[in-house]
């Protein structure tokens, strides 16, 4: 117990308390990073791991403390190969111009102590409703994704830029076959279609469905990162596809996409 009381009677200074601070304020901002994506709960995992260290080593338990010291000894290893795709997206975010413009330091210092509320993104349902049901009927391929809370600036640097009102007539245009947009993804924010012929990560499951195409892949792949809602039509079937979470629900007619994207688009 040796150490545990060095731990309670060490000194504590000014320098320990701007230490500690920036290692806050480090935290914070690799927490925003994640957040809203499935790389939260493994941000979350490693933090409880390494929580789990430190108390282990303060009661001397040899056995534990070795084998989760040896983990701890190669934490960055692990975090580079884990959070690859987010690393990546935050040197090239940062990397860029758009960093320097858009970034609100004041957000570090804010602490929020209100009560989380339930907010609701908005859409137009039936235009995007009524446009999927079009092209379902033509047969005509589509990919749409919605941003909720995860911010799709990445995705949306990678397409061309329309930034134009949200209607039925615009996807359908957008997705016609002879449009020198149609091959990718079109991405709606803030009820704006801000791009379109967007690339999107795949998923890289082993047991992914063989039926599906390349367009229900970039839905789950896109869904798996984020908290997006991703609809697809199918050009073999005109089957419509709403994914979110990385999970597929297939076989939609227009009402019941409607239902589930005002089931989906309020969030906590």
């Amino acid at each position: 117990m040796a150490y545990l009381n060095f731990i309670l009677f060490i000194s504590f200074g000014v320098i320990d308390a701007i230490d500690i601070f920036l290692v806050a304020i480090i935290l914070y901002i690799a927490y925003n990073l994640v957040k809203g994506t499935s790389a939260i709960n493994i941000f979350i995992g490693l933090a409880l791991i390494y929580i789990a260290y430190i108390f282990i080593k303060a009661f001397e338990l040899k056995l534990l403390s070795s084998i989760l010291g040896k983990f701890v000894n190669v934490g960055v290893i692990v975090v580079m190969i884990v959070f690859q795709q987010e690393i990546r997206k935050f040197l090239l975010y940062i990397g860029s111009n758009e960093f320097l413009r858009n970034i609100k330091w004041k957000n570090v210092f804010k602490l929020n102590f209100t009560s989380a509320t339930t907010s609701e993104i908005i859409l137009n349902i039936e235009e995007v409703a009524t446009a999927c049901a079009s092209m379902s009927a033509t047969k005509t391929g589509a990919l749409i994704i919605i941003e909720r809370k995860t911010d799709l600036k990445f995705f949306i640097n990678t397409g061309d830029s329309i930034d134009s009102a949200l209607s039925a007539r615009m996807l359908e245009n957008i997705f016609y076959k002879n449009s020198p947009l149609h091959d990718g993804a079109v991405i709606i924010k803030a009820n704006r279609i801000v791009a379109a012929r967007c690339v999107l990560p795949v998923t890289e499951r082993e047991n992914f469905p063989a039926h599906y195409g390349m367009r229900h892949r970039a839905a789950v792949g896109i869904t798996e990162n984020t908290d997006s809602l991703a609809i697809s039509v199918s050009e073999q079937t005109g089957a419509i596809s709403l994914t979110y979470s990385g999970e597929i629900i297939p076989q939609l007619s227009k009402e019941k996409l409607k239902f589930l994207l005002e089931k989906n688009l309020k969030i906590q």
